[in-house]
């Protein structure tokens, strides 16, 4: 059972583990309320292949949380350092070139969801995504995605893809300077704030 196959259900959990993130993220009652053995526990379930698991809830807000978390220190860190001069991966150089020699065309600033989620999209992206196993470490784990990178994560704004396609667009987006609208934004508004 891979993570990508359950994209809506787990995207729906999202939603509702999102609330609940906000809530205890906000209170600091989040994953520190669990203190460090609880932490330790679930950091351990977290890195067990999913076919361990079934289709247990509880995993899947677990999941949700992570995927959440991770777009969420994303989006500060590209709101507090110069996109282009960030680097994801090891192997961000391969991970561009690799991308823009497939998707030489794909709007990487405003993703249309089809050009990614599609039966014929997913026939492209799979010998993409899977030449990373092994270089990319969970290469295919659940992450969030913005489609318009000029915004936040929001529901609208935001689908649930691959980890590898998630660094593939982002380097490119870094890179390419799609993202230093958010770095250029967030920077105008702190100067604005002290003046």
């Amino acid at each position: 059972m891979n993570c990508a196959s359950h994209t809506l259900r787990t995207y729906v959990t999202l939603r509702s583990a999102r609330v609940i993130g906000h809530t205890k993220m906000a209170t600091g009652n989040g994953l520190a309320s669990l203190g460090v053995e609880g932490a330790t526990a679930a950091a351990h379930a977290l890195s067990l292949p999913a076919d361990a698991y079934g289709n247990d809830p509880q995993l899947e807000v677990m999941w949700a949380m992570k995927a959440y978390q991770h777009a969420e220190i994303y989006f500060n860190l590209i709101s507090s350092v110069d996109p282009k001069f960030l680097k994801l991966t090891k192997v961000d150089d391969k991970i561009y070139s690799e991308f823009r020699e497939a998707f030489a065309d794909l709007n990487i600033e405003t993703l249309d969801p089809d050009l990614l989620k599609s039966v014929e999209a997913k026939e492209k992206w799979r010998p993409f995504c899977n030449q990373f196993e092994g270089l990319v470490e969970d290469f295919n784990y659940g992450t969030l995605l913005r489609l318009d990178c000029q915004k936040d994560y929001t529901e609208e704004n935001t689908i649930f893809a691959t980890r590898i396609q998630f660094f593939a667009v982002e380097i490119a987006r870094n890179r390419e300077g799609y993202n230093s609208v958010v770095y250029n934004s967030k920077k105008q508004n702190s100067e604005a704030g002290q003046s």
